[in-house]
């Protein structure tokens, strides 16, 4: 990469208005898919991500947990998340809740 990129994905338009589920048998609004399909190769091709969330109607904790622990379990350190990740909601709850899935997933990384 050349020159500083950032990519915006908007969940509620790019992915499904109703996300739902961990993994791929849970249906094609998965967590597991918009993580390795969308959010991965993103991070491959762009320095930076913006991730909209206000579009879709709701998500459900192993939607969440699944991609931003995911990334964590596949190796991504918190502080790369951080600094390539921008999360834009109007809903601070919704932000709070994702770190304490990157919080955790971390948490779990370190324990024997």
């Amino acid at each position: 990469m050349n020159k500083t990129s950032t990519k915006s994905i908007n969940i509620g338009n790019d992915f499904s208005r109703y996300p739902v589920g961990r993994y791929r048998v849970d249906g094609d609004s998965n967590g597991e898919r918009f993580r390795d399909d969308f959010l991965k190769p993103a991070l491959v091709s762009h320095d930076f991500i913006e991730i909209h969330f206000d579009d879709a109607l709701g998500y459900n904790s192993s939607f969440l947990e699944e991609i931003f622990g995911g990334l964590v379990r596949s190796g991504m350190p918190r502080e790369e998340i951080g600094k390539r990740i921008k999360l834009v909601t109007r809903d601070d709850s919704l932000r709070l809740e994702i770190n304490g899935y990157i919080d955790d997933a971390m948490s779990a990384r370190k324990t024997p």
